[in-house]
């Protein structure tokens, strides 16, 4: 009979890092180690190397920053999403497209269980297992940190040095982070606390502290065809050649930093930093671009789907019908969103410095003081006696 298989997700951090000598305690299975690249910096090779040092039996990492970018990020950027009118989501859009890769390479090795590293206090245990089911709901799930003895993330570093696991973080720096093209966050430590002022300088990643910024301004102009980015200061891009270089131009001026307390999908508060330079100007940018080329129904319209749609991804329901059919309005609304954005950066600050479309809903002669053929200022009289009525009634009834 052969041996059960459970496929990990494998970052090489502190708590896969320790999963794989746990599972091997506790399982007869063989450990099959999953890390799914969505765009992150690595030496691959020492990753794969670590993960069979450690006990897995084989080592998959599926390269995905060009899915992740094209199918998961420019649709945030279309809808503007915002969880809590705040974060960009950095972590939850990429947790969807993880869980399709470990399902797939999961019937691929015949494994009948996957394993993540999520706490069970965190949001990621939810999108994880929601992805998950969306591909095989009779998959089974492990989920060490909601079953093992370590309550903490010393007890996990205690825990690897007991097994002689190598691990970066320690109990002086023991931030957790997660880290793909979009975004790095960064929580635990004296991040957790509300009360305390962190020092910038030691944590941020990808943004320059502002003291660190440069004392000139910078422009970028950036190109979108039907809602999606396809070129930068004119020149046409990949999805992760243009998401790459914004994140290197934003960064430098030190845009992207978000400090904040957010609701988690259980319910409790946590504080965490996130970083997502790029992105920040993606989206400034396509607000900007919506402003000019979208009806102010429409608009109207995005504003509330996109509240809806930012907490159906924050809670794990990118494959929900309900997410479905909020993207199908979405893209829709972008047919028109094509034209040019020139932004000026400035110590964190975007500012708008022009826009222009072939589909631009402004029209200089019926905005102008001027006369024009669709306007006449006479023609305010008539508008103004009708939503009015309502309060000179109210007025004549003594109700104001």
């Amino acid at each position: 009979m052969s041996k059960k298989k459970i496929v990990l997700a494998y970052s090489g951090g502190l708590d896969t890092s320790i999963t794989i000598p746990w599972l091997k305690e506790n399982y007869d299975a063989d450990i099959i180690a999953v890390c799914v690249d969505v765009g992150i910096e690595e030496d691959w090779d020492a990753i794969e190397e670590k993960a069979l040092a450690s006990g897995a039996s084989k080592f998959f990492c599926p390269h995905v920053a060009e899915e992740f970018v094209e199918e998961y990020i420019y649709p945030a950027i279309q809808g503007n999403l915002k969880y809590q009118g705040t974060y960009l989501l950095g972590t939850a859009l990429a947790r969807p497209l993880i869980a399709k890769y470990l399902v797939k390479i999961a019937h691929q090795e015949g494994a009948t269980a996957i394993c993540h590293g999520c706490t069970g206090k965190g949001n990621d245990q939810v999108r994880f297992e929601m992805g998950i089911a969306a591909f095989d709901p009779t998959m089974e799930v492990v989920a060490p940190w909601r079953i093992w003895d370590i309550k903490s993330r010393e007890d996990a570093i205690d825990y690897a040095n007991a097994k002689g696991v190598p691990v970066t973080s320690t109990k002086e720096k023991i931030y957790s982070e997660d880290e793909n093209l979009m975004h790095i966050s960064h929580e635990g430590g004296d991040i957790e606390e509300p009360g305390n002022e962190v020092d910038y300088a030691n944590i941020l990643a990808m943004v320059n502290p502002l003291e660190n910024t440069s004392d000139e301004a910078e422009y970028v102009t950036i190109d979108f065809k039907e809602g999606k980015p396809v070129a930068v200061n004119g020149e046409t891009l990949s999805p992760v050649e243009l998401l790459t270089i914004l994140n290197e131009i934003a960064g430098k001026h030190g845009i992207g930093v978000l400090d904040w307390i957010e609701d988690r999908t259980i319910g409790m508060k946590s504080r965490g930093i996130y970083e997502t330079p790029g992105c920040d100007l993606l989206i400034a940018a396509h607000e900007r671009l919506e402003s000019l080329t979208l009806t102010k129904e429409t608009i109207k319209l995005k504003q509330h789907m996109g509240i809806e749609w930012a907490e159906l991804v924050y809670t794990g329901h990118w494959y929900s019908m309900a997410n479905k059919a909020i993207q199908a309005f979405v893209d829709f609304t972008q047919k028109t969103v094509t034209g040019s954005v020139k932004l000026k950066l400035y110590k964190g600050n975007i500012l708008p410095a022009g826009v222009t479309s072939d589909y631009a809903l402004f029209d200089a002669d019926v905005s102008g003081f001027g006369a024009d053929d669709l306007y006449d200022h006479h023609d305010a009289e008539g508008f103004i006696n009708v939503v009015t009525l309502p309060t000179k009634i109210q007025n004549k009834k003594g109700l104001i």
